[in-house]
Parts: structure tokens; sequence; C-alpha cells
């Protein structure tokens, strides 16, 4: 029962920031449609993002909450706060390195992006000058994502899982804003979302820190350490480094052979928001619970328990996902519509969403 009910405490945060993140979608579709602006937007929001599912919400997150958990249970809670110190210590360096390098060589990395957008110069410069302006949201929400992962261990769910819906809420008002300001279809409501983006990561990180010193979990920055347990975490986070990977070079490779169409970024980010809700409320909210808890069954010897457990998890999976691929497939065309028909999205941009939206579940179904 317990287990139930934190799915239900993640599955229900979810849901929350979903419907946020449809209403943010709603406005972004009428103040941008399908676009140059919102192309470039897309592609500045998705960049960040594609190295935070890589690394920090992916690889990283499911390899520090075992050993956190692991510390956190068998080694007490001043010796887990001493690990989660120098894993965000680590973290931290390791992302302000990473983002220096890709905001110095950005129209670099754009050019392997979206090769496509070189044709369109302004449209090229625009998209490097908005990622610039969204990229530090990766050091943000990484940060979220491990302690987020350090609340997890601990069981506290709740405030982890309604973070994401700071940043629907600032990205909403900015929205809001542009169409006060008359930015709407306008370069100038591209940079408003991307700084947005970044405030709203900081939202993010003010609200799971905050949960964290709650619980007594507030961690300190001490110097990186390249100490056993770093390699440790290092070693386990390889292989969900190189699985991770598999998926979002696919994504890249869409997003490359979008760009040299116009707006087919944009639809292809359309119809991915409403693909990914079924795996948003149930697969991520299984996964969050499901990882601590398997690791203190496994740390206490209780392979049959933890057995138990996952196997409920996939049969509580696989009888809401099945259905709702069934059912959004169906009904594709009105949901679309409704959603995202207005202002500058056309009924012939609909047509358009719907055939990356079909192609995407069917390819979903086949997994």
């Amino acid at each position: 029962m317990s287990l139930l009910k934190n799915f239900a405490t993640v599955g229900g945060a979810t849901a929350a920031s979903r419907v946020l993140g449809f209403v943010r979608d709603m406005f972004i579709a009428a103040a941008l449609g399908t676009g140059p602006v919102a192309d470039a937007f897309f592609v500045a929001f998705r960049f960040p993002n594609l190295f935070r599912r890589l690394f920090a919400e992916g690889a990283f997150n499911s390899a520090f909450v075992p050993l956190f958990a692991k510390a956190l249970e068998g080694d007490g809670e001043a010796e887990a706060r001493r690990f989660g110190e120098e894993a965000l210590s680590g973290l931290l360096f390791a992302l302000l390195a990473l983002s220096a390098v890709i905001e110095i060589a950005m129209p670099l990395f754009m050019f392997v992006m979206a090769p496509g957008f070189s044709a369109d110069p302004e449209k090229f410069d625009l998209t490097v000058l908005l990622t610039r302006i969204a990229f530090p949201y990766l050091t943000l929400v990484s940060l979220v994502a491990l302690y987020s992962g350090v609340l997890n261990a601990r069981g506290k769910f709740a405030a982890a899982a309604f973070a994401p819906t700071l940043l629907n809420v600032v990205l909403v008002a900015a929205l809001v804003l542009i169409f006060e300001l008359g930015y709407a279809d306008t370069p100038n409501a591209g940079i408003v979302l991307s700084a947005a983006t970044v405030i709203g990561g900081v939202a993010q990180l003010a609200m799971v820190a905050w949960a964290a010193a709650r619980n007594g979990m507030l961690l300190r920055l001490v110097r990186p350490r390249w100490d056993e347990r770093m390699k440790r975490l290092a070693a386990l986070a390889l292989p969900g480094v190189l699985a991770g990977g598999i998926t979002q070079i696919n994504i890249v490779i869409g997003t490359m052979i979008a760009s040299l169409a116009p707006g087919a970024v944009s639809y292809l980010y359309y119809a991915d928001r409403i693909y990914q809700l079924p795996l948003g409320i149930v697969g991520i909210a299984i996964g969050i619970v499901l990882l601590p808890d398997l690791s203190r069954r496994l740390r206490a010897g209780r392979d049959d328990l933890a057995d138990h457990t996952q196997n409920r998890a996939l049969e509580f999976a696989m009888a809401l996902t099945l259905p709702a691929a069934i059912a959004l497939i169906v009904m594709a065309e009105p949901i679309i519509a409704l959603l995202y028909q207005r202002g500058s999205f056309a009924a012939a941009d609909t047509n358009a969403t719907i055939q990356n939206f079909t192609r995407q579940r069917l390819a979903q179904l086949n997994q």
C-alpha cells in the first residue's frame, strides 16, 4: 500500500506538472505557432534538456540513489550527507566546466544539432542566442535531480515531484507577459522564454533545497575529491550514459533531420509532448519510487520482496500505458486540435503534428 501511495503521490504531481505543461504549450502554440522563432526556441529548450536526461536524471541519478540509500541504511545519516556533499561538488564542477565549453563553442554545436538552420542565418543566429541564454538551466536542473535523489532515498517524494510545476508556472507567466507586450511571434518572445527557463530552474532548485533543509539534508559545497566513492559513482553511471545515449542520439538525429524543413522541429515538439504524457505520469513515477525501494530491499537481502515489488510495478505500468497508447492514437486529431489549434497554430499545423504523433506512438508500442 505504501508503494502505491508513493506512486500516486509522484504520479499525481507529475500529472499536475503535465497539465500545466499543456497550458504552457497551448500558450506557446498561440504565440509562436510553428514559425522560425518557435523552431529556434524549441531547439534552445531541448539542448540543455538533452544533456539533463543523458547525465543528471538518467545515468547520474540511477547510480547516485542506490549508493546514497546504501550509505544511509548502512553507515548512518552523517556519512550519507558527506557522500551527498562530495557528489554535489563533483557534479557542479563537471557541469560548470561542460557549460563553459559549450557556451563558447555554441555555434559549432548548433551546426550539429540543427544543420538545416544554417541555410537561414537569421534563424541560426537566433537559435545560438536562445540556446546560450537557456543552457545554464542544465546546471540548475541537474542539481535539482541530485537533491531529488536525496529526498527520494529518504522516502520523501512530494517536493521533488512537484518541483517541475514551478518551471511551467514561470513559463506561463512569461507567455502572459509576451502577449501583454505584443512580442508574439517575434525574436523577443524567444529571448523572454529562454530567460524564463533559467528562472524556472532557480525556482525548482530553491524548492528541493528547502525541502532537503527541512529534512536535515541541506548539502554544503566541499572540495571535489576523486576518491573511491566517486570512482564507484562514475563506474555505475557509465553504463547509464551508454544506454541513455541511444535514446538521446535518436532525439538529436530527429532534430537534425527536422531542422531541414521549416516548422518540422515544432511539429516534433508538439507531438512529443502528448506522447510523453503516459510515460511521465506512469513510467517515470514508477521508476522514481521503485529505485530507492529496491535498493533498500536488496541491501537488506530481501530478494523475494524486491522481485515482488518489481513485478507489481510492471503489472501496474502495463495496465495503464497500453490502453493509453491505443486511445491516444485513435483520438490524436481532436486532442491536438483542442490543445494547440488557435492563434498562430493553424489547421495545417494540426495535420502535420498528427502525422508525427502517430509515428511516435506506433514506435513506442513496438518498443
